[in-house]
């Protein structure tokens, strides 16, 4: 973005440039603006980051968000179909409500109404690049942030013309895409356009797992003189998938490209609108000021809903639900760079109006028990027309945080920081009588309220190495649909996460090889966990706590010819307390769904100008299927291949060849057997298969710079 007026960024850097200890670390140079929401140096961030940038995107063009983030240790991203997944960051692989997805550092989605598939909402064709705080995030970006944070910042204006467009196809998978951007500045405006589609048809590996999304981004930025611009981003995404569904034991070994469902969907259309007015208003201090808008609206017949489906049944039960959000709010932050101490302080507001109404009925689901396929469905109770659940929460959400950071001795940066969140939910039930045993809970305010703070400090042992330490607090309140999604209304109060982490960076052969390294403990207090009071009628508490500890190491190699990455990471995640019921205890056990170890590797080759290939191992350790310890996944391991050639300075051609040995794996294994009574596998375990092998081939051209 090359604007006549200097750009006011180029000034922030010069002035984070200018502190004694920046000088010192200077192979560790990488900037990053998620670890104290403005840009800063990462050898002075005192948290664990992983950054995939805007080379490593154009370069290896990934089909999924896994692709990208997956490569930073510790964070395991896990595909279940057509963009929807779950997530594993410092925490088991869960749809949990512990993680804070944010673009350009704004909130995709409001407190309470968390969605395991909410990344699907992005747009990755519109990112720059992509920042992954790990650990307990709160004190910057408030509840959720949890496991990390995972930042979007989307891409720039060009400063001249620039013109793309690619497609891929990839026949086993059923899949087509075709990306398309354009950019440009004129004077003091700049521009640009984002977009990508993608078909997945049904002649492919799997039965019903149709998925169309279209998705796009504009993004304009205005200098309105030498020291203050306007930056404005319009995305939009349009999903509309099949929901597959698990397959049962014998189903997963024997025929793992079978669905039993015919009709289960997700549909997605979301809108975000970001104005940002960003300006020098004081002596090198620098105030950002963000108006923003989000529209999101969700409808579903989810296939995890289906139940009673067994082998004899000839009707079983589902629902169908509609979740929408409307929201305005601002977020305001100033940073101020002191001269004394060589210190900065960061300080803001946070202000969130959400409006959340829900809807659901409940079906009745024909099923074929010969072919075990769910057939067709009709609302189960048509007398009431309105559904089972018909409400609206408005939430609201205030918040304030401050972070100062200074250097307090020559080669130490200590940053200490709190942010303080009030948050307020107002509960309208549509149906009545509201708060009978059928019609759900009845009218109701409910507040909740945190503080979550932060101290950490970094230092540099020499001009290519830092060492780093870090303790702080996240929290998440109860979601919209722990309170009110059945007829009473649990008393709960927010879940508090301790972390603690002592990390190291360092440099080599002149920065061509780099090490970051952390050793991490994530403390859970007050978990929010489903407690049986009778058999069929369960109740969420606050009972729960747990202990995730573990070793995050990333190796990367960059050197002409050969370039190489290992990520890994070793853990361990457990119940401390979990009392399931009176007669059922899961304290001490291991946590579902956590792997033991989790690596990604590459090793890449350029045999002449302008090409590459990359042989990737991805590699997923054993983990327990169930809260008991009784049933184990034995885990995977998986090899893909990259190639690309720049056949003129335009035109690119690429291959992907994904799961070269076509091992037969889970993206996902679970089982509900509790360890009491008898151990069925066809119908208490459940599988989401992994694809088999494909091959993907890709053609780029591209007009002008980036």
């Amino acid at each position: 973005m090359n604007f006549k007026h200097k750009p006011i960024y180029l000034a922030l850097i010069s002035i984070l440039s200018s502190t004694s200890y920046a000088a010192e670390v200077q192979v560790l140079d990488e900037m990053v603006v998620s670890g104290s929401r403005t840009a800063t140096k990462l050898s002075e961030t005192p948290v664990a980051i992983g950054v995939v940038n805007d080379n490593i995107l154009k370069r290896d063009k990934p089909k999924t968000m896994g692709e990208v983030i997956n490569r930073i240790p510790g964070v395991y991203w896990n595909d279940l179909g057509n963009e929807q997944h779950s997530m594993g960051i410092r925490q088991p692989i869960s749809t949990n409500a512990v993680y804070q997805y944010l673009e350009d550092g704004i909130p995709i989605r409001p407190l309470g109404v968390f969605n395991h598939n909410s990344l699907n909402e992005m747009n990755l064709a519109g990112s720059e690049s992509v920042e992954v705080v790990k650990g307990a995030a709160s004190s910057l970006y408030g509840s959720n942030a949890v496991g990390g944070a995972v930042n979007f910042l989307t891409a720039r204006p060009s400063a001249t013309p620039f013109a793309s467009v690619s497609a891929r196809v990839d026949t086993t998978a059923g899949f087509k895409r075709v990306d398309t951007a354009a950019s440009n500045s004129w004077g003091d405006l700049g521009l640009r356009f984002s977009h990508y589609s993608s078909r997945r048809d049904t002649n492919n590996w799997q039965d019903y797992s149709k998925g169309d999304k279209d998705s796009f981004s504009l993004r304009g930025d205005y200098a309105l003189n030498n020291s203050s611009l306007l930056r404005a981003t319009l995305v939009h995404t349009d999903l509309d998938a099949a929901m597959t569904g698990g397959l049962n034991e014998t189903d997963y070994r024997n025929t793992p490209g079978k669905s039993i469902n015919t009709f289960t969907y997700r549909k997605d259309k979301t809108t975000r609108a970001n104005l940002a007015w960003e300006a020098e208003t004081l002596q090198n201090g620098l105030t950002t000021v963000t108006l923003f808008s989000r529209k999101n609206d969700h409808g579903q017949i989810p296939s995890y809903t289906l139940s009673g489906c067994n082998a004899a049944a000839a009707v079983c039960q589902g629902t169908l639900n509609n979740n929408h959000v409307d929201s305005i709010g601002l977020d305001a932050k100033h940073q101020q760079e002191l001269s004394w101490l060589s210190s900065r302080l960061i300080a803001g507001v946070y202000l969130d109006n959400s409006d959340n109404p829900y809807f659901s009925n409940n079906l009745r689901v024909i099923r074929d028990p010969v072919s075990g396929k769910n057939l067709s469905y009709t609302l189960a109770n048509s007398t009431n027309p309105k559904g089972v659940r018909d409400y609206s929460t408005d939430i609201t959400n205030t918040a304030f945080f401050a972070q100062w950071e200074f250097t307090p001795l020559p080669l130490t940066r200590v940053v200490v920081g709190a942010r303080s969140d009030a948050i307020k939910y107002d509960f309208v039930n549509h149906l009545s009588p509201a708060g009978s045993a059928n019609y759900g809970a009845a009218n109701e305010s409910r507040s909740f309220s945190h503080v979550s703070p932060k101290i950490g400090a970094t230092y540099a042992l020499s001009r290519d190495s830092s060492v780093y330490s870090n303790i702080s607090q996240g929290f998440t309140p109860p979601e919209v649909s722990q309170l009110y999604g059945k007829t009473g209304i649990p008393n709960l109060a927010p879940a508090t996460y301790n972390n603690y982490e002592l990390g190291l960076r360092m440099g080599f052969l002149e920065g061509a090889l780099k090490l970051d390294t952390a050793l991490y403990r994530l403390d859970g207090r007050d978990t929010i966990v489903s407690y049986t009071i009778a058999p069929g009628n369960s109740e969420n508490r606050n009972a729960g706590r747990t202990r995730s500890q573990g070793m995050e190491l990333g190796l990367n190699y960059d050197a002409g010819m050969v370039d190489a990455r290992i990520g890994t990471t070793i853990a361990t995640h457990k119940f401390q307390t979990y009392q399931v019921s009176g007669s059922l205890d899961y304290s001490g056990k291991e946590m579902p769904q956590a792997p033991s170890d989790i690596t990604t590797a590459e090793l890449g080759y350029k045999p002449m100008a302008g090409a590459r290939v990359a042989l990737e191992l991805v590699h997923q350790g054993d983990y327990w299927m169930n809260n008991a310890n009784t049933v184990r996944y034995a885990g995977h391991t998986l090899l893909n291949l990259r190639g690309s050639y720049l056949v003129t300075k335009e035109l690119e051609v690429w291959l992907q060849a994904r799961n070269l040995a076509d091992k037969r794996y889970a993206d996902s294994a679970s089982s509900s057997y509790s360890g009491v009574g008898a151990y069925v596998p066809d119908t208490q375990n459940s599988y989401t298969p992994g694809a088999p092998r494909s091959v993907m081939l890709g053609l780029t051209y591209r007009f002008g710079g980036r």
